[in-house]
């Protein structure tokens, strides 16, 4: 029996199936030639059961105000019981005659019939059930969009909260009820954003009236304000009501490989065409029903089919469901406008109909065809195109259907991605690293078109290939890793300087070239944030779609947040003293506050922590150059600077290796990861109140002995940080550990002079 989508529909259909079970396993047992037994008290047991199914679904047919329901479930009702119906007279023909091969027959068609009239029984009541929901969602939908123009807050407020609070309770039950764990995270997600949405709603518009009373100065801020917030929980609402009318779902279509997946959309269309088929021949079927939502899966599926098969199998999917989706939509709306017997709509569904069968078959040819020949596509992660380029490096005259070939093709594209983000000789190296391994994939794909694949120079190339593709890996690796020590030293750093420069008194000097110049810093550091978020997303190796989906939305969110959390401040700049702009934006930044801890979590866990720490280690060694530096100029602005990054950095480096010790279950590596991180904690401390004493006495001989000494001091404690999270390796194997040289400070004798 298919799993269904709520605990409800499993509930009931159980015993029913346990019950047809019985009835199966006893015709099974009689195939050797025996006598049927007398099943008229099972039979009679599953009849009572299934007339009282049928009458609880009339007297919901004849009270419901629900259209579609009046529609399919009579159909449903009639199934059913012409099922029982048929166990009735199989129970006479076998208790008239125990070997009937008729009675047997009727036996078994009725007890399928019955288990599969009883589900969709239950589906059409559960639909039915789905849309009270989202007219509930569909109503506060329509209501917030009038906040556009609404001037009353009381009365906004006032008509908001009933509808919400009955959308909240309602989609809140429903997601208890789903048997789809993802289903239920889904909305519980969107749900807790709109309920967290609904305070800013109320600022954004009280701050719109606010300006607007105020003469209208920051009055274009607020309505974008406002605008946004609205988008925001519009949004939420109609994933809540997409997600509200998902039956089915391929929780591991993105980690699984693709024959798997073929073969289970191939399946769900196989199972669906029954009810498509019935929807399409019945002209007075209502829109928006089984029928319906059964076509539109299907071709939901033969998209995914051609999405991942080859040539010209793909292309011919995709015309015919762009094809059969445009004659749906338009059969759809002639049935919604009473139109159904129309001429133009029976030939309508006539010629979906037969252009539905030829899809069915075009997909069952192209699963055959991939089961044959492969799938010729590459891996979703960049450790996944790895292993399929050294594959085909190891064995190039294998007809791989060309997967090594673009894995290769892949990574190279992945590298130059990371580059455009980069800069200097850094952005130098990687680029060239990507030229290096086209120009030697070119070199081999020549070479064995030649075939000459096996030649000495073919195989040099291919040992080069191979290493190149590894330093690239590295290289990718290793600069994300510096991406994110560079783009999330200090997440909300540069919002706690926006917050000081919107709340600057109104008589503070420079008030709107500081916060503009704040701003700008600002946006340009989310907008680093985010980007980098999404490279850790796309050319990371986790092979979790759920969680790389994650960081892209949070991302999303934050860029969408950013310049809003801006214009909150400069309407807090224009009116100082104004409860509702204060307000307005404290909320704003609060939850911008929050998503960018979120991101900031997220990427943490996508970065190898060891080489986090590595790239915050040589990050923290070019500061303490600069500290360096600065005493030798006498220069405090520098020195202080340059400390507080240093003891970001280091602050960064403590959070990340508590995070692996609090994700393990290995008590010793705990105890060493939490004292390494407590002498780090201890040493980052000291060497920030050195640098504060050094900027207010430049020539202070022992404050610059304390800072050296402490920064030292800070740079070992990183590296007994690092031990714990380095995998071991044999002895012999190992390399010499680097020697790592702490800054040194002045001579002694220049002390007084520096």
């Amino acid at each position: 029996m298919p799993s269904f989508h709520t605990k409800t529909i499993e509930q009931i259909l159980d015993p029913v199936a346990q019950q047809v079970s019985v009835l199966v396993v006893l015709h099974e047992a009689s195939e050797d030639g025996s006598a049927m037994p007398d099943l008229s008290g099972q039979i009679s047991a599953v009849n009572a059961a299934v007339q009282n199914l049928v009458k609880v679904g009339r007297d919901t047919t004849n009270s419901s105000k629900d259209a579609v329901l009046k529609q399919d479930m009579p159909p449903a009702l009639v199934k059913v019981e012409a099922a029982s119906n048929g166990l009735l007279e199989a129970s006479v023909m076998l208790r008239d005659d125990p070997y009937s091969m008729p009675g047997r027959k009727t036996l078994i068609d009725g007890a399928r019939g019955i288990l599969g009239g009883t589900a969709q029984l239950l589906l059409v009541f559960d639909q039915a059930e789905v849309r009270k929901i989202l007219r509930r969602c569909q109503g506060v939908l329509d209501y917030i969009c009038v906040a556009e123009v609404m001037g009353d807050l009381v009365t906004f407020v006032k008509n908001l909260t009933p509808g919400m609070t009955g959308m909240a309770n309602m989609v809140s039950a429903r997601a208890k009820e789903l048997t789809f764990q993802v289903h239920r995270e889904l909305l519980e997600k969107h749900l807790d954003s709109v309920k967290n949405t609904v305070p800013l709603l109320v600022s954004a518009i009280k701050i719109t009236v606010t300006t607007i009373s105020q003469g209208g100065q920051g009055l274009a801020e607020a309505k974008e304000n406002r605008n946004y917030v609205i988008r925001k929980m519009s949004y939420d609402i109609r994933e809540i009501m997409r997600v509200l009318q998902l039956t089915t779902y391929d929780e591991d279509d993105w980690a699984m490989d693709d024959l798997t997946v073929l073969k289970k959309a191939q399946d769900n269309i196989t199972n669906q065409m029954a009810r498509a088929t019935e929807w399409l021949t019945d002209p007075n079927a209502a829109p928006g029903g089984i029928g319906e939502s059964a076509l539109r899966q299907i071709l939901a599926d033969a998209k995914k089919v051609a999405d991942r098969v080859n040539e010209p199998y793909a292309g011919r999917i995709k015309q015919a469901v762009e094809d059969l989706t445009e004659l749906t939509d338009k059969l759809a709306d002639l049935r919604a406008n009473g139109q159904g017997n129309t001429p133009e709509a029976l030939q309508l569904s006539h010629a979906i109909n037969a252009k539905l069968n030829a899809l069915q078959k075009l997909v069952d040819d192209a699963v055959q065809d991939a089961v044959k020949n492969g799938t010729g596509k590459p891996a979703n992660t960049p450790t996944g195109k790895m292993d399929q380029a050294q594959a085909w490096l190891a064995n190039p005259s294998v007809n791989d259907k060309g997967v090594g070939r673009k894995a290769i093709e892949g990574l190279v594209a992945e590298g130059r991605r990371v580059a455009q983000n980069l800069s200097g000789p850094e952005k130098r190296e990687l680029e060239q690293l990507c030229n290096d391994v086209d120009s030697l994939y070119k070199q081999l794909d020549a070479l064995i078109r030649k075939g000459q694949g096996n030649s000495p120079e073919a195989q040099a190339i291919r040992q080069q290939l191979a290493m190149k593709l590894q330093q690239l890996q590295q290289k990718i690796e290793k600069t994300l890793a510096n991406q994110v020590v560079d783009s999330f030293m200090d997440p909300t750093g540069p919002l706690a300087q926006l917050d000081r420069a919107a709340k600057a008194p109104a008589d503070a000097p420079n008030r709107q070239q500081t916060y503009e110049s704040k701003a700008h810093i600002f946006l340009k550091h989310s907008k680093q944030m985010t980007d980098t978020a999404h490279a850790v997303a796309e050319a990371g190796s986790c092979p979790d779609k759920k969680i790389v989906g994650e960081r892209n939305a949070t991302a999303n969110e934050v860029a969408e947040m950013t310049p809003q959390v801006v214009n909150a401040g400069k309407i807090l700049l224009m009116l100082p003293e104004n409860a509702a702009a204060t307000e307005n934006f404290d909320i704003l930044s609060g939850q911008y506050r929050s998503k960018v801890e979120i991101l900031t979590g997220l990427v943490d866990e996508a970065t190898d922590p060891l080489e986090f720490i590595k790239a915050s280690e040589e990050s923290i060694k070019k500061d303490s150059e600069g500290v360096a530096n600065a005493i030798r100029q006498k220069n405090p602005q520098n020195i202080i600077v340059g400390g507080g990054n240093i003891a970001t950095k280091a602050n960064r480096i403590v959070t990340v290796a508590n995070k692996e010790a609090d994700n393990s279950e290995d008590p010793e590596f705990v105890n060493n990861v939490q004292d390494a991180t407590r002498q780090l904690g201890k040493s980052t401390t000291d060497t920030v109140v050195a640098a504060k004493a050094i900027s207010m006495n430049p020539a202070d001989g022992t404050a610059q002995n304390n800072w050296f000494k402490s920064n030292g001091q800070l740079l070992k404690d990183i590296e007994r940080v690092k031990r714990p999270l380095i995998v071991i390796i044999p002895r012999e194997q190992q390399a010499p550990p680097p020697v790592d040289t702490p800054i040194a400070p002045p001579e002694q004798a220049n002390y007084e002079q520096v």
